[in-house]
């Protein structure tokens, strides 16, 4: 049996500016903050002697090599990235950095906010536009049904309302 699997969709490269300034802020203190400290813990757990017995040195490099590697990644992210900072022409309708509230068929409401893969947050009800639910609701308008395949099954959603900006009060 073959091992191929298909490589995964790109991810979208939309981002609000409080996402991308995240973002940088993360990579500027891995790069300058934290990268300095562990090279210097593993300079010094060098200067110890024998390195293949060496617990801090071992795992100082493996340190260096998930900082490196995440450095990697947010420099590719941020160099393809488009900050979104207008509102879309048409704002009666769900696109990127939309709160949107929306009201399931057990009739609990949640308020959601649209925004790319990089920013979603499940404690600040931040859905990624690239999730089954913020597929779905892409240029829906209020009064919009949506349904969306879940593990559970299948739900059915309604706009009940589409705000952009700042955090609208729940």
């Amino acid at each position: 049996m073959a091992r191929y699997r298909p490589p995964d969709a790109p991810a979208s490269k939309f981002i609000t500016p409080t996402g991308a300034e995240r973002l940088r802020s993360e990579l500027e203190h891995l790069w300058k903050v934290l990268r300095p400290q562990v090279t210097a813990a593993v300079a010094a757990a060098a200067a110890q002697g024998d390195r293949s017995e060496n617990a801090e040195y071992t795992y100082g490099k493996r340190q260096l090599r998930e900082i490196d590697r995440r450095v990697r990644f947010l420099r590719k992210r941020l160099e393809g990235m488009v900050i979104v900072e207008q509102r879309p022409s048409d704002t009666s309708r769900v696109f990127f950095g939309a709160w949107v509230r929306i009201e399931d068929d057990t009739g609990a409401e949640r308020l959601l906010r649209i925004v790319g893969p990089d920013e979603f947050d499940r404690k600040a009800d931040f859905i990624s536009m690239d999730s089954p639910l913020g597929r779905a609701l892409m240029r829906k308008a209020v009064a919009d049904e949506v349904s969306v395949e879940l593990p559970g099954g299948t739900r059915t959603f309604v706009v009940l309302e589409i705000t952009y900006g700042e955090h609208p009060v729940k």
